[in-house]
This record gives structure tokens, C-alpha cells and sequence, in this order.
């Protein structure tokens, strides 16, 4: 078994070590949207536009895409939408 796999992230290239789940995978390769994705604010889907569970393990080769919603809540600020 291979100590490290290789997944798309947003169009990016990332190797990860092998066993990460979808939730590591955006912590170490895109922590800015962690945040988002951990609360709901974002989803991560594969290449086929299915969301994934961030408790999801990810194979080499995976194409995993974060989508940020652009709605609001109430007590949303617009500040919020830095992070995408």
C-alpha cells in the first residue's frame, strides 16, 4: 500500500498521506475553507457533483470540489463571504 496518495483538490493536485479522510484533506490542503465546509457553509462534492460525508476516505486519484453557498442566514455578516 502506497505511503501517500494523490487527490484533485479544486482543480489542484495534492498528495495526502493514504487514509485521509475528506475533512483532513481540506485542513491540510485548503484551510481557509475549513471552516466553512466544517459548518455547513460549504460541501465538498466528487467529480460527479455527489456530495461526499466529511468522514469519507479518500482513494488515490479522488477529484473532490468545495462549493461555497452563497446565501445568508440571519445574523450572517458579508464578511463571511471572505472565505471563499
Amino acid at each position: 500500500m502506497p505511503e501517500t496518495i494523490r487527490v484533485y483538490l479544486n482543480q489542484r493536485a495534492v498528495d495526502l498521506p493514504a487514509g485521509t479522510l475528506v475533512a483532513e484533506a481540506i485542513r491540510l490542503a485548503e484551510p481557509q475553507l475549513s471552516q466553512s465546509v466544517e459548518s455547513g457553509k460549504a460541501k465538498v462534492t466528487d467529480g460527479r457533483g455527489l456530495e461526499l460525508p466529511l468522514d469519507h476516505p479518500l482513494t488515490n486519484g479522488a477529484i473532490l470540489r468545495i462549493i461555497v453557498s452563497s446565501r445568508r442566514g440571519l445574523g450572517d455578516s458579508p464578511d463571511d463571504d471572505a472565505l471563499a
